[in-house]
Formats: C-alpha cells, sequence, structure tokens
C-alpha cells in the first residue's frame, strides 16, 4: 500500500512538471489556447506505472537470496563437452550466413565482428586489468590512418598494412601508457578521453598530413594477389577473413586469460597494493594491457579503412570509444562469451529497429541505466575461478 502511494505521489509530481510543455499549447496564428488533458493523464499513469514496477523490481533484488549454483554460461565456457560442439554449431551458421542473406545484411555482420573484436581488445584493458580507458578509439584511428595513408602516397597493399596497423596500435598503446598508467580511476579516463580527442583534432585539422576533414578516399580492399574479384566476392572475402581474425582474436584473449600475465591483470583489477606487494611489476602489467588492447584496435582501423574505402576524422568521435565500452559493461566486464554478445546487440540491434531511430540514444541510456541497477556484472558475467587445496594421500 505504501509503494502504490508514494507511486501516486511521483506520478502527481510528473504531471505538475510536466503541464506547461505536455498539455498548454498557443496557437499564435489563431490565437487560442489549446488544452491538451488527455497527454496529462497519459503523462500520469505512465510515470505511476513505472514508477511502482521500479519499486517491485527494487524489492525484489533487495530480498533475491545469493545463489553459488552454478549458471549455464559458466558450464558452457569451461567444459569442453559443451563448447566445443556450441562453437562447431555457431562456426557452421555463421560461415552458411552469407548465401542467404543481402550483401547489405553481410557489411553490417562484418561492422559487427569489427566490434566484437574491438570490444574484446577493450576487455583486456577494462575487463581483466581495470583500467578505465575512454580513449581507445584514437587506436582505432591510428591504425585506420597507417593504412589509409601508406595505401594513398606508397600504394602499399592490405596484407602488409595489417600487421603494420597493429605494430602502430601497441605502440601508441605504450606511448600513452608511459606518462599516464601513474594515474588510476576517474583521472586516468580523463588523460585518455583527452588523449583520443587531441588525436583527432590533429587529423581534423593537419590538413597536409591527413587531408583534414575532407579524408581520404579510394582505399584498396583486400584482395589474393592476380585474381579480380567483383564487390559481392569482395565482401564476401572480407566476411570470411573477420570470421578468422574474430577466431584468432577469442583464442588469444582466452589463452591470455589462463596465463601468467592474464592471472596478474585481474589480481591488478581486484586490489593494486596487495598486486604489487606480492612482487608484480604494476607499471609492466599495466603496460602490457594498454599495448595489447591497443593491438587489436590497430588492426581493427585496417579493417575499418578497407571495408569502407574512405575515412575522415568524424569516423573516430567519442561515441565511438562509448560504444566499444558500453558493449564490454553490458555484455560482462572480463567476459568474452559477454562481449560477444554485446557486440551484436549494439550493432544489430539499431539496425532491425529502424523504425525507432529517433528514439535510439533514449533507449541506449534507459538500458545502460537499468542493467547497472539490476545487473552490474552485465548480461553474461565472468567464470569466477577457484582454486581448493587437497592433501595427497
Amino acid at each position: 500500500m505504501q509503494d502504490l502511494k508514494q507511486s501516486a505521489f511521483i506520478a502527481f509530481w510528473f504531471m505538475l512538471l510536466t503541464f506547461p510543455i505536455m498539455v498548454i499549447r498557443v496557437n499564435t496564428i489563431e490565437k487560442v489556447v489549446q488544452w491538451r488533458w488527455m497527454n496529462l493523464l497519459t503523462v500520469g499513469f505512465g510515470a505511476f506505472i513505472l514508477s511502482y514496477l521500479w519499486r517491485f523490481l527494487m524489492l525484489r533484488k533487495e530480498t533475491k537470496v545469493a545463489s553459488v549454483k552454478v549458471t549455464w554460461n559458466q558450464k558452457l565456457m569451461s567444459e569442453k563437452r559443451y563448447y566445443l560442439p556450441f562453437a562447431a554449431t555457431v562456426l557452421v551458421l555463421t560461415s552458411a550466413l552469407p548465401f542467404f542473406v543481402s550483401d547489405y545484411r553481410v557489411n553490417i555482420l562484418i561492422t559487427a565482428m569489427i566490434y566484437v573484436v574491438l570490444g574484446l581488445g577493450l576487455n583486456i584493458v577494462v575487463g581483466l586489468a581495470g583500467l578505465l580507458d575512454l580513449g581507445y578509439v584514437a587506436f582505432y584511428l591510428v591504425g585506420a590512418y597507417s593504412y589509409a595513408l601508406l595505401n594513398h602516397h606508397y600504394g602499399l597493399n592490405f596484407w602488409l598494412a595489417l600487421p603494420l596497423g597493429a605494430l602502430l596500435g601497441a605502440v601508441a598503446g605504450i606511448l600513452l601508457g608511459i606518462p599516464v598508467l601513474r594515474l588510476r580511476g576517474d583521472y586516468l579516463a580523463i588523460v585518455t578521453l583527452g588523449f583520443g580527442e587531441i588525436l583527432r583534432l590533429i587529423m581534423e585539422n593537419w590538413n597536409a598530413f591527413s587531408f583534414g576533414p575532407s579524408g581520404i578516399a579510394n582505399i584498396d580492399r583486400p584482395g589474393i594477389i592476380g585474381i579480380e574479384m567483383t564487390r559481392t566476392q569482395s565482401t564476401l572475402f572480407m566476411y570470411y577473413l573477420m570470421i578468422a581474425l574474430a577466431i584468432f582474436t577469442i583464442f588469444v584473449v582466452n589463452r591470455l586469460q589462463d596465463s601468467r600475465l592474464g592471472r596478474s591483470w585481474l589480481a591488478l583489477r581486484e586490489d593494486e597494493v596487495a598486486c604489487q606487494a606480492m612482487g608484480i611489476d604494476k607499471m609492466k602489467t599495466k603496460l602490457a594491457a594498454f599495448a595489447l588492447g591497443a593491438t587489436w584496435a590497430g588492426m581493427m582501423g585496417v579493417i575499418f579503412a578497407a571495408k569502407t574505402q574512405f575515412i575522415n576524422p568524424m569516423s573516430f568521435t567519442f561515441l565511438e570509444s562509448a560504444i566499444i565500452l558500453s558493449i564490454v559493461v553490458l555484455g560482462g566486464m572480463g567476459s568474452i562469451l559477454g562481449v560477444i554478445l554485446g557486440a551484436f546487440i549494439f550493432i544489430l540491434l539499431p539496425e532491425e529497429l529502424r523504425a525507432f531511430s529517433q528514439y535510439r540514444m533514449l533507449i541506449f541510456g534507459a538500458s545502460m541505466v537499468l542493467m547497472m541497477v539490476f545487473r552490474p556484472q552485465g548480461i553474461i558475467s565472468n567464470v569466477r575461478r577457484s582454486y581448493e587445496y587437497h592433501e595427497s594421500p
């Protein structure tokens, strides 16, 4: 009963606050005032329902008893008898998909897979090492511009540019990491955000070097030497190339998680002081995370430039960093399966829901708030490792 009263009170306040906007309309041509009372009732009813639902869900969350049972995703990711058939099924379905959908859909899937790899790269920095990086798009820019400029001036082909873009991304990560990794939390986030924006503004204003806002066009697509490809064949080739790169990334990130370095990242994320007291070199561990995360961003920058055949600084705004970070947070920090799912949700859903495009940012913001309140660990949380000591017989 108390919840009903409070929800009614909130609905009343909403009706008062929105009264001038939602109810009164002045027609200056005919000089009449229109009173739209139905709008007021709609706002009041909507606010009451949402407020009551919010209270119900919060109460349910508080009374929920913590359970230690193994979830389906933990079983799926940890037991070979589950994850091998699952991975094989997904691979077969993904490989067959281009034969049943249009070229447009294939292009969207390529974009989704680019964000999968970007998400997994940022997952190393944010999800495993616990370093909040808001300027991740800067390394993506480094890879894209390195290929675009080298291809434009020297005719460098895609296959040479791919490792070079990854290398330049890693170098940029190290160069940024050395001075800023002494910072933590919000300070690190602000510095990385500033770095991303500075790099974008340099590219926008240094016309002699980067062609400024006009960007660079006619960038070569990847191909096989001696084989001429039509646009459809080239798109298909890039699709399968992205599948191979996504599998390679998943394999490397998974192996890194189980390595000594991966355990150092997790220790650093949980307690930096305790980690240092255990003899782990904090600076080297952070630098390794930054450099490896930037490597994948540089590589995907090359892929992005080759896919679109045109880049300019507006392709690398802060919104890109926010989307990649949201993919990691929504999917589940540290969770490979969660990041993959998050990337597909963020890239494919807006395409399927174009009818609601004007409400996109509203839905995006509301969904992030709801996730943080009701499921802060993400859609698929990471499997927390536990170790048991057994005495030998």
